[in-house]
């Protein structure tokens, strides 16, 4: 095989939850929606442009809405574990090494028990991770995490900042771990796959609230890639794709202090409902066909794991 170095990839993740962005809240019936709108949407437009992407499902919905798995699987997907909750405080830079062994745990076998497949990709709800991870990760049998985006510094507007704070010095390519640092490039025995980014993410979040930024940061990393091959990973969710509507308008309060919650909660639901729904779907369109008219390779975190392995 050619070396990956050489090589154009592109990696298409989706995160698959319940969190429900117009009401700022996670909610069963989100999870409907993401069944019936969200997933049929994306998948309807992955075939078009023969992308496989890996969807990284939390233990909740998986358990709640089994089919909302089985039918990427049926389509060829890769499907990888997104915790088991995304609840803010059970956010992994939070629990404890135990906790985090019991939620990898829980959230492979409740997404295995419906795949009857074995999963090794993972990324945090929130992308929010501690120095346990790596340690959690191995014992739990993942090979792969997705939870890191280097350079990427927007992390103030989002929960767990601080910590988020090792984006700025942790390696641009994929890199396997140190055993006690998963924002460092070591022997360990997983690999990072960092999300794309270049000062602002990459992200189907940023996508909707400034295609035209959006497509100035990917025009960027495309002239990186070019020089070191380095892939793209971008990051989007099934309920951005969903059309719901709207309860009582309240913004639910989850920063602890008032500054996380200006920041975290209001401005950042303010600009997250932008493009929300049917009308992303023509937004993402065109970032896929710019990876098609670059004859970019699709592919999963799975194959790229596998591929680099053969190296």
């Amino acid at each position: 095989m050619q070396n990956l170095n050489h090589k154009k990839v592109c990696l298409i993740t989706n995160d698959v939850e319940t969190t429900s962005i117009l009401n700022h809240k996670l909610r069963d019936k989100t999870g409907r929606y993401v069944l019936e709108q969200g997933m049929p949407r994306l998948l309807d437009l992955y075939d078009r442009y023969q992308v496989k992407a890996t969807f990284f499902y939390t233990g909740y919905i998986a358990k709640l809405h089994p089919e909302v798995v089985k039918m990427a699987f049926e389509r060829g997907h890769e499907i990888g574990s997104h915790g088991l909750t995304h609840k803010s405080d059970k956010a992994f830079d939070v629990l404890s090494y135990d906790e985090q062994l019991s939620h990898l745990k829980q959230s492979k076998d409740i997404i295995e028990n419906i795949t009857g497949s074995e999963i090794v990709s993972f990324r945090a709800p929130a992308a929010r991770v501690n120095q346990n991870i790596v340690a959690a990760l191995e014992e739990t049998g993942f090979r792969i995490d997705s939870s890191v985006s280097s350079q990427r510094l927007d992390m103030f507007m989002s929960f767990g900042a601080l910590k988020k704070l090792n984006w700025l010095t942790a390696p641009r390519l994929p890199y396997f771990t140190d055993k006690n640092n998963v924002f460092k490039k070591g022997n360990g025995p997983v690999l990072e796959i960092p999300i794309s980014a270049f000062v602002f993410p990459y992200i189907g979040t940023f996508m909707r609230i400034s295609p035209a930024l959006n497509r100035l940061t990917r025009n960027l990393l495309y002239l990186e890639t070019k020089l070191n091959g380095r892939p793209f990973n971008f990051l989007t969710h099934p309920n951005e794709f969903i059309d719901e509507e709207l309860e009582d308008g309240k913004i639910q309060r989850r920063g602890k202090t008032y500054l996380s919650y200006l920041l975290g909660d209001v401005l950042r639901h303010k600009m997250k409902v932008k493009n929300l729904g049917e009308k992303a779907l023509p937004i993402l369109e065109k970032e896929l066909m710019f990876f098609q008219n670059k004859q970019f390779d699709f592919m999963t975190c799975k194959q790229y794991f596998e591929n680099l392995k053969k190296e």
